[in-house]
């Protein structure tokens, strides 16, 4: 459905909030949502993904957004897919030309959009990510191993930002929408964003942050773990996606230059000299090299084939949707005269 036939002096906005087993937190929300937003001064609307919660989240969700109106739509997926799918879901049903995401649990201010929406077209960019400085966390479970993850993946990915745990961020809907979240890939998104934009089109602003007051945090120090992990495979797909036998292939025929080297010394030491090679580490050490590097390349072959095979497949979900508000009847929270 188009967006109202009107020149507003900000572009629609689509709000995306994934919740998951967050009861109490629903209206408070959605009140901030609506007081934040205000004064937008243009049309927008709200999208709720309810991630498979089964404390009654979803069916509160739906019954306040019969209560506010067409404009607030619900989304809830068949089971629990985690917070990426959930984003991912709200994403696809976007109409705003802009899209603006933040964490169900009252601790992002939604009155902080506005100032971000107008940042975002100041600076003419496609991605402004929250910067949560002023962070209220647990110190040694949640603010330092964040400081460490965010500093890392700065470091390997090249998109240096103070907060990439953050999600009250703000993005142009045509570049966010290019993008394919899998997994828990939710906390690389600015990594997988410079994937399709510049990363000078990349920034950050700072934004206000508040303790959980209602409910209890999806997160613990096992995720610092998994952000390595996940930092390993963005690192892989930013620089290596489109072309994965280069990434296997160069270590393949380092293995096999080694391995060469090695097993020609050995001819050498048998054939020149005369010496017995056959209980040498070595030789085992060099065989190996070589077997590797025939892996590794035939990995890459097969890689490259897999990498065409995705991309010529068309699009396909990860996720599967319950229910959801339709899009036939949905509306445009108008600004009020």
């Amino acid at each position: 459905m188009s967006t109202p036939d009107r020149t507003p002096s900000r572009p629609s906005l689509s709000v995306v909030i994934p919740m998951y087993q967050e009861l109490d937190n629903v209206e408070p929300m959605l009140e901030r949502v609506h007081q934040g937003l205000a004064d937008y001064g243009a049309p927008w609307e709200l999208i709720c993904v309810d991630d498979g919660s089964r404390d009654g989240t979803g069916e509160r969700l739906r019954a306040c957004a019969e209560r506010r109106g067409g404009h607030v739509r619900v989304i809830r997926l068949r089971r629990n897919f985690g917070q990426t799918a959930a984003m991912q879901a709200g994403f696809e049903s976007a109409r705003g030309e802009l899209i603006a995401t933040l964490d169900g649990d009252l601790q992002n201010d939604p009155a902080d959009i506005p100032r971000m929406v107008d940042a975002l077209l100041e600076r003419d960019l496609d991605l402004l990510q929250g910067w949560r400085r002023r962070r209220q966390d647990a110190l040694v479970m949640r603010k330092i191993p964040s400081r460490i993850a965010n500093k890392l993946i700065g470091k390997v990915t090249g998109v240096a930002l103070h907060d990439y745990g953050c999600s009250l961020k703000v993005y142009r809907a045509e570049v966010i929408q290019e993008v394919a979240l899998l997994g828990e890939m939710h906390r690389f998104i600015p990594v997988w964003v410079a994937g399709v934009t510049a990363p000078q089109r990349i920034g950050e602003i700072e934004v206000g942050h508040q303790a959980r007051q209602f409910g209890t945090s999806k997160y613990g120090i096992s995720r610092t773990f998994r952000v390595l992990v996940d930092l390993l495979s963005a690192f892989f797909f930013l620089r290596f996606g489109a072309r994965p036998g280069h990434f296997f292939g160069l270590i393949g025929i380092a293995f096999g230059v080694i391995g060469g080297l090695l097993m020609t010394n050995l001819l050498w030491v048998k054939f020149w000299l005369g010496e017995d090679i056959g209980g040498r580490p070595l030789l085992i050490v060099a065989i190996l090299m070589l077997l590797a590097s025939v892996q590794l390349l035939t990995t890459g072959v097969l890689a490259e084939m897999l990498t065409r095979t995705f991309f010529a497949s068309g699009d396909r979900s990860h996720f599967r949707i319950r229910w959801s508000s339709p899009v036939e009847t949905a509306g445009w929270k108008e600004p009020e005269a």
